[in-house]
């Protein structure tokens, strides 16, 4: 998993560099996005990919997933370029808490690990916590959203990996979860079909 920060993007001219490189259907969906920071981030995580695959010599047959929040991107590759391996990854930037949408979408044993936290501070740290680890899961089941928040529960436990312990009726297989730290305000998780995982964040420069 590989992370960069974009904000290099944000002048035009760097901007403009990364944006002839890219692909034209990265170019198109860039075209579509009015927010200059946004754009940013759309060709700056495929830019990442593309530099995390040339450093780890990660053949384009590789299965892979992007995320992108803030002033960061993420890319997460199987590096073994096994077509049968699925993967998500999700990066979010620590802001609000979200009590609404905790309540109204999250399982019971979610709602209760974060809603019993002793400080806001805690509550929105978990919150984030469980936001990227669901995401991700949604991403490597290669459904999204049309899953839905609350067909799935996950078990977060303080000090060790997060457990899937209650999957959506019609899929099967078993999924893994890693999570890195960066001394920045984001979560980051990874959810693939592997319990194979780098022990540290590849940081790269763009």
């Amino acid at each position: 998993t590989w992370i960069a920060d974009i904000r290099s993007l944000y002048d035009a001219d760097c901007y403009a560099e990364y944006y002839e490189s890219a692909p034209e259907f990265r170019k198109e969906k860039a075209d579509h996005i009015k927010d200059v920071k946004k754009k940013a981030q759309s060709i700056g995580a495929w830019a990442l990919y593309e530099k995390a695959r040339r450093l780890g010599g990660i053949s384009r047959e590789a299965v892979y997933n992007l995320s992108h929040a803030g002033d960061y991107v993420l890319c997460s590759v199987d590096d073994t370029a096994n077509s049968n391996i699925q993967v998500g990854c999700d990066l979010e930037e620590i802001k609000i808490f979200h009590e609404k949408l905790v309540r109204r979408y999250f399982c019971e044993e979610e709602q209760k690990y974060i809603l019993e936290k002793g400080t806001e501070e805690e509550k929105k740290a978990a919150f984030y916590r469980y936001w990227v680890l669901k995401e991700s899961f949604m991403k490597a089941t290669r459904r999204g959203m049309g899953l839905g928040l609350n067909t799935f529960t996950i078990r977060c436990t303080d000090g060790e990996a997060p457990q899937l312990v209650k999957m959506p009726e019609d899929l099967v297989g078993t999924y893994y979860f890693k999570e890195y730290s960066l001394n920045i305000p984001y979560k980051i998780a990874v959810c693939a079909t592997e319990n194979v995982f780098g022990e540290e964040i590849q940081k790269v420069e763009l």
